[in-house]
């Protein structure tokens, strides 16, 4: 099993940035395709971004594009966001999740390991 935990979230203003983090253990991070998703009060979880194992390949949902990086540092059994320019609607719960195939997915049922989330929330 793989356990995940995110952090890095917290309360920002419209404009400003956050980088989150996901720590993985119990298995290593650098064969799994890795991704971020949210979810805000009421709606669906989102794809957001994801990146391959080896962080050659990077794919992000339309909205955050320019705005958000996705990286990882397998040696450190870790995958970040960086998040700039943020805007209230980007206010939501913040997940990562693993993926056992190489190939880039955005699907929640794509994922086979969940953290439990970070909130992230941008006031205007």
């Amino acid at each position: 099993q793989m356990q995940l935990v995110e952090s890095g979230g917290g309360l920002v203003q419209a404009g400003g940035s956050l980088r989150l983090s996901c720590a993985a253990s119990g298995r290593t991070l650098s064969s799994y395709t890795m991704g971020w998703f949210r979810q805000a009060p009421g709606k669906e979880r989102e794809f957001v971004a994801a990146i391959s194992w080896s962080g050659g390949r990077t794919y992000y949902a339309d909205f955050v594009k320019a705005r958000f990086t996705i990286a990882r540092d397998n040696a450190k059994n870790t995958v970040y966001l960086q998040m700039n320019s943020l805007k209230p609607e980007d206010t939501a719960v913040y997940y990562c999740a693993a993926r056992r195939l190489t190939s880039i997915a955005t699907d929640t049922a794509d994922y086979d390991y969940w953290g439990q989330g970070t909130q992230v929330t941008v006031s205007s």
